[in-house]
């Protein structure tokens, strides 16, 4: 049960007893006022009790786990997924066999689940985490493909002095790249365009 409606004499008693009922905390569900009641007059003639609507915050994590579990076996994979959380981010990282179909080409299929798995998650109400997915350590693989594009395609720019625009990149990627030559005394970083096809673009300072 996530959410239960109570009524009682007082906002406060009807909060106290689904929370009660919820075995939950203030701090673990959101509190929606349906009727703050009425006392009514003499002999409490147009007493009215206040109902209020409890319910308990979505985990994040467990919602991402839940869909996850659902696409893998929709895909025919059977998935350990392994979640953690670190500043704004949530890891997951997936283990099991023919990972290589949830990588795709290029990481594109990768790329879209976890852009799935980010509108997941931003429906919890928690728009500021972002959801990183990798499998086979794909994505320390494609850091480092990333790091070394950054510092290529940054000695282009000096010789050159012309602006590279990327192709699109998903936040996390894009990160790689703005952190890889955050330092660099000759060129800058920018991000340009919407999700999911928001792009870098490197020029010269």
């Amino acid at each position: 049960m996530d959410t239960i409606d109570k009524l009682a004499k007082t906002v406060d008693e009807a909060i106290a007893e689904a929370l009660a009922a919820l075995a939950a905390t203030k701090e673990e569900v959101e509190i929606e006022v349906l009727d703050e009641g009425a006392k009514g007059g003499l002999f409490g003639i147009g007493s009215r009790p206040a109902r209020v609507r409890v319910s308990r915050k979505l985990n994040p994590e467990q919602v991402l786990k839940n869909f996850l579990r659902e696409v893998t076996l929709s895909m025919g994979l059977s998935v350990r997924m392994e979640a953690n959380c670190k500043e704004k981010y949530i890891f997951v990282n997936m283990v099991g066999e023919n990972m290589g179909i949830l990588i795709g080409k290029r990481g594109q299929t990768l790329d879209a689940l976890q852009y799935l798995c980010n509108l997941v998650v931003n429906r919890c109400g928690v728009p500021e985490i972002s959801v990183v997915l990798d499998t086979e350590n794909y994505r320390r693989r494609r850091r480092d493909t990333l790091e070394s594009l950054a510092n290529g395609l940054a000695r282009k720019v000096k010789s050159s002095r012309t602006p590279i625009e990327l192709e699109p990149m998903s936040r996390f990627e894009r990160h790689i790249i703005h952190t890889t030559l955050q330092n660099d005394r000759f060129v800058k970083t920018s991000s340009k365009g919407d999700e999911p096809y928001r792009n870098v673009v490197i020029s010269p300072k």
